[in-house]
């Protein structure tokens, strides 16, 4: 597939800005779906805005191993929801 640059308009700020040829490819090496649809400046600033001050938590109970953990999710009840140590030990099985 041969991409060109292509003009957006930002989502945000309305302002145009270029999609180039290296990150569509480098969106395509990765499998995205979808287009940007910020500007840099528009997501630097939205992951700043996320980034300020402490995540909020939520209190669990690890389903592996029992122990009062928290996660920064609100967790939903058909999903198991790991510790840190179970989770880690789990992603290792997932791998192999």
């Amino acid at each position: 597939m041969e991409f060109k640059d292509k003009v957006l308009t930002c989502r945000d700020c309305g302002a145009e800005f270029v999609f180039t040829v290296g990150e569509q490819e480098f969106y395509a090496e990765k499998g995205f779906q979808h287009e940007p649809v910020r500007c840099r400046d528009c997501r630097m600033a939205r992951k700043r805005q996320r980034n300020d001050g402490p995540r909020e938590m939520y209190p669990v109970v690890c389903s592996a191993c029992g122990k009062d953990t928290e996660v920064p999710f609100k967790p939903r009840e058909d999903r198991p929801v790991y510790c840190r140590e179970c989770f880690e030990a789990q992603k290792s099985s997932w791998g192999a």
